[in-house]
């Protein structure tokens, strides 16, 4: 098991940049932070760029690897995305994961973008991933899709990562899921949201199976693909406790995920909890664990 701490890009760097160092000096194995305009979680809060805050980070740090948590087509286009991952990707010397997903659509309307249905936000997520994969792997790309354009898209100098940067993709439907088996290095999930808890665990194991199927009709070996689970995605935050998080890994453990993520506690809610337990886990639990 692997383990990931999401630091969200609220606070101004002098308050980030310890946070970054402290998740890579306690352990962690990737760091993470989300990639929007606003988040609709904290919507009054405030925020910064995704891309400056991972640079900043893969600066103040050596081993942890970097990523995006998730990115998604509402408010990028794969050629000047694909212009910034090749600098994130070499200024942190090939740490750096590309999670990718459909996203909500708030950041879209904010721009004045249209209203899409789900059913048209996966599709322009699929040629989305599409076009970027061919940019990140090819020179002089061309693309006349629906939702994207390229004329001879140049792409050199290609990424340090070869043959290029890993996609893990966040995908609950059963479109997304193949294009993940199809496309991504590995998976992300955070279940579909239920009433309790258990129920939430049903759902993931649901999702793992329909993964192995997807994985399987794409001849993709299902022993190797990597499967990402946020603990905190179903409403329970898996630092509530030092007990909680690890009942929440073995779990997870149990449905065949090869890596969990939490996020860095905070005063309030949404993931409201105290530095000590975050530090307990980290120091006790998470060594435990990976025996």
């Amino acid at each position: 098991m692997r383990f990931g701490l999401t630091i969200l890009p609220e606070t101004r760097w002098t308050e980030a940049a310890p946070r970054w160092r402290a998740a890579e000096e306690l352990g962690f194995d990737h760091g993470w932070t989300y990639d929007h305009l606003v988040w609709a979680g904290l919507p009054d809060s405030p925020w910064f760029g995704t891309t400056p805050t991972l640079t900043a980070a893969a600066m103040v740090t050596s081993t942890i690897r970097l990523g995006t948590f998730v990115t998604s087509p509402n408010y990028r286009h794969p050629v000047t995305l694909m212009r910034d991952l090749l600098a994130l990707d070499d200024i942190c010397g090939g740490r750096f994961t590309l999670g990718l997903g459909t996203g909500g659509d708030l950041d879209a309307r904010l721009l004045g973008g249209p209203d899409l249905t789900v059913r048209q936000r996966v599709d322009r997520f699929h040629e989305f991933a599409e076009l970027l994969d061919a940019l990140l792997t090819r020179d002089h790309v061309d693309a006349d899709g629906r939702w994207f354009r390229a004329v001879d898209a140049r792409t050199l100098p290609g990424p340090v990562q070869q043959p290029r940067i890993p996609f893990v993709m966040a995908a609950n439907g059963p479109r997304s899921l193949r294009l993940a088996a199809r496309l991504g290095q590995g998976w992300v999930t955070y279940g579909s949201r239920r009433d309790t808890e258990e129920e939430w665990w049903v759902t993931l194991r649901d999702l793992t199976i329909h993964l192995d199927h997807a994985l399987a009709a794409e001849g993709r070996d299902a022993a190797v693909f990597e499967r990402h689970l946020n603990l905190d995605g179903g409403g329970w935050y898996a630092l509530e406790s030092v007990d909680r998080f690890e009942d929440m890994v073995g779990r997870a453990g149990d449905l065949g995920f090869t890596d969990v993520i939490t996020h860095w506690p905070r005063p309030e809610s949404p993931y409201q909890g105290c530095l000590a337990t975050l530090e307990s886990v980290a120091t006790e639990v998470i060594p435990r664990l990976r025996t």
